[in-house]
C-alpha cells in the first residue's frame, strides 16, 4: 500500500524540505548585477564538458564535479482537474524521492504558460546514474503511482533523460539550502535538425553556457546536456536553469542577450524547440 502523502503544495506546487536553517537575504542597489545575495556559489555547466563557472572563468580542476543523470517527465492534465486531484498527483510524484533509493533531488509544478505542446505540469528528477532511472520506472511503487494518482486526471507524458555534472558537494548535487527553497526552473528542449553541422551545434551550445555563465549572480544551477533517449522524447538537447525569483528568471529569458542568442545561434539549426518554466515556494504566495 502506498504511504499517504502528507506534506501540502501550495499553488500546486510541493514545498522543497529546509534543510538548512540559513536565513535567506539580499543586498540590492540600483543596478540589478550587483546584488549580493548571501554565501558565494560557483555555476557548473555541462554538455560534454564544463565551459565555465560562477565567475566567468575557466573552471579548470578547481572544483571537483560529479556525473550525474537529469530525468524530466512532461505531463498532460486533464482540463477539469481539481486543485486536489492536481495536490494529489504532485504530491505523490514528489515524496517518491523518500520511498526509492538514487533519486538525488526532485523540482516539480505547474507550467506556467501556454505551450505548443499542451504541457501542463513538469516534473524535475535528479539520480546518481542512468541504471538508478531504469530501476524507477520499473518500481512497483512509481508504477502505482502512476496508475492511481497520475493517469487518471492525465492524457499524456513524454520523459527527457540527459547526462551533465554538478559540484560534488552535497548543496548543489542534492540541490538543498536556502537558495533551492524558492525559485523557477527553466526547462530548455530543443530538436537539431539532421543537417545542422557539429561545430554550429557546439557553437550554440557554448554561446548558451557563456550567457549562462555572464548571468551567474542571477542564476543558482544550470545543467544542459545531450538527451539519451532523444528517439523517444524528439529532443535532442536539454538545459534546466534554476533561478532564485520570477525577476531573475525574467530579467535573463527577456534580455536582448538571450533574445539575440537565440536568434543568431540557434535558430538556424533547431527543428523544434519548447521553453517551460514553473515557480518553486515553499511557503505558498509569500513575496519573496
Amino acid at each position: 500500500m502506498l504511504m499517504p502523502a502528507s506534506a501540502q503544495i501550495p499553488h500546486a506546487v510541493h514545498p522543497v524540505a529546509r534543510f538548512f536553517g540559513m536565513h535567506r537575504w539580499r543586498v540590492q542597489n540600483s543596478d540589478r548585477r550587483f546584488r549580493l545575495r548571501g554565501p558565494s556559489r560557483k555555476v557548473v555547466l555541462s554538455t560534454r564538458s564544463v565551459l565555465g563557472s560562477s565567475n566567468g572563468e575557466p573552471s579548470g580542476g578547481l572544483v571537483k564535479k560529479r556525473k550525474i543523470v537529469e530525468h524530466i517527465i512532461l505531463l498532460r492534465a486533464m482540463p477539469n482537474i481539481s486543485d486536489a486531484e492536481e495536490k494529489d498527483m504532485l504530491d505523490y510524484l514528489y515524496t517518491s524521492q523518500y520511498q526509492m533509493r538514487g533519486i538525488l533531488a526532485v523540482s516539480l509544478g505547474r507550467i506556467e504558460d501556454p505551450n505548443t505542446e499542451n504541457f501542463t505540469h513538469a516534473v524535475f528528477m535528479r539520480f546518481q546514474q542512468k541504471d538508478d532511472i531504469a530501476k524507477f520506472q520499473s518500481s512497483p511503487y512509481y508504477s502505482k503511482i502512476l496508475d492511481e494518482h497520475v493517469k487518471p486526471v492525465s492524457y499524456g507524458s513524454v520523459s527527457v533523460d540527459f547526462e551533465s555534472e554538478v559540484e560534488d558537494d552535497i548543496i548543489p548535487l542534492f540541490r538543498r539550502g536556502e537558495d533551492f527553497n524558492y525559485g523557477v526552473e527553466f526547462m530548455i528542449l530543443i530538436s537539431i535538425l539532421e543537417c545542422a553541422s557539429r561545430d554550429s551545434v557546439e557553437d550554440a551550445l557554448a554561446s548558451l553556457q557563456k550567457l549562462i555563465s555572464q548571468y551567474s549572480s542571477f542564476i543558482v544551477q544550470a545543467t544542459l546536456g545531450c538527451c539519451l533517449n532523444n528517439m523517444d522524447s524528439g529532443y535532442s538537447h536539454v538545459a534546466v536553469i534554476r533561478f532564485p525569483s520570477l525577476d531573475d528568471f525574467k530579467l535573463f529569458r527577456e534580455g536582448m542577450e538571450y533574445k539575440d542568442m537565440w536568434a543568431s545561434k540557434f535558430h538556424p539549426i533547431v527543428e523544434k524547440s519548447l521553453e517551460l518554466h514553473f515557480t518553486v515556494d515553499p511557503v505558498g504566495n509569500q513575496l519573496m
